[in-house]
């Protein structure tokens, strides 16, 4: 049965990287799902709820549930986009009402929804390198996309890592680690030498280790690791989940 979703598109991939939301699209209609897309659609507050204004945090998530409103569906290749729709317009007072707390409870990150709602594992990519994962706070902590190392006992495995190890001559190269790289949205911003560091601290392993590329969920992780790589001059090459599970027999 094909299964309508709506595409919710962070700032960051409609401005900075639109090959992942592309790629997302593709990999959605992949694993039978057919897609539309909100064109008023903006940004979901985030930014605003991580500098305290709450005011124009609480504008932007109303009008984010009202765009998406009536949809019964709704991914986003982002854990830190949707950790905000689901767990943190409670604290802005926005979407309290049933119809609204539904919708917030249905919006997923990509992998999350492919693996824990369709239970799709495989979806055909090859893709033959050596790549490591970077958990995305936001996915690991607050959605529970897998087991945070300061929490004892075992939870669901990630979504992430079950999706990559179906890829077809894909290698994953494993790490113990799973702190920040150093992102942290306005982090990176009021402290740049600490975020600077934290970065070049996770492409030394992953090089050390042999990854060629380093994927995540979220493309703001991947934008500030990127920018480090050309910087420094090492480290694995930043790909997002999606562009890894969109790709064919030419990767």
């Amino acid at each position: 049965m094909i299964r309508p979703v709506a595409l919710f598109i962070p700032c960051y991939v409609d401005q900075l990287a639109p090959e992942v939301g592309m790629a997302s699209v593709r990999v959605l209609e992949r694993a039978g799902c057919e897609v539309s897309y909100e064109s008023e659609q903006t940004c979901c507050g985030q930014p605003f709820l991580n500098m305290g204004e709450a005011s124009a945090a609480a504008n932007l998530a109303e009008r984010h549930l009202r765009q998406f409103e009536g949809h019964e569906t709704i991914v986003c290749p982002s854990g830190s986009c949707v950790a905000t729709v689901r767990n943190r317009y409670g604290e802005l007072g926005i979407g309290l009402d049933e119809a609204d707390r539904v919708q917030r409870r249905n919006t997923f990150e990509l992998g999350e929804f492919l693996v824990r709602e369709l239970g799709t594992t495989s979806l055909g990519a090859r893709f033959e390198h050596r790549v490591a994962v970077l958990p995305s706070c936001h996915g690991l902590r607050e959605l529970g996309l897998g087991s945070p190392s300061e929490l004892p006992g075992a939870s669901e495995p990630a979504p992430i890592d079950i999706l990559l190890d179906a890829v077809a001559g894909l290698v994953r190269v494993p790490s113990d680690r799973d702190e920040c790289c150093g992102f942290g949205g306005m982090f990176a911003v009021k402290f740049p030498e600490v975020s600077a560091r934290m970065g070049r601290a996770r492409l030394r392993e992953w090089a050390d280790a042999g990854a060629e590329y380093v994927t995540s969920t979220d493309v703001s992780c991947l934008l500030h690791l990127d920018g480090l790589r050309r910087r420094e001059g090492y480290g694995p090459q930043p790909i997002h989940l999606a562009e890894i599970l969109a790709a064919g027999d030419d990767a």
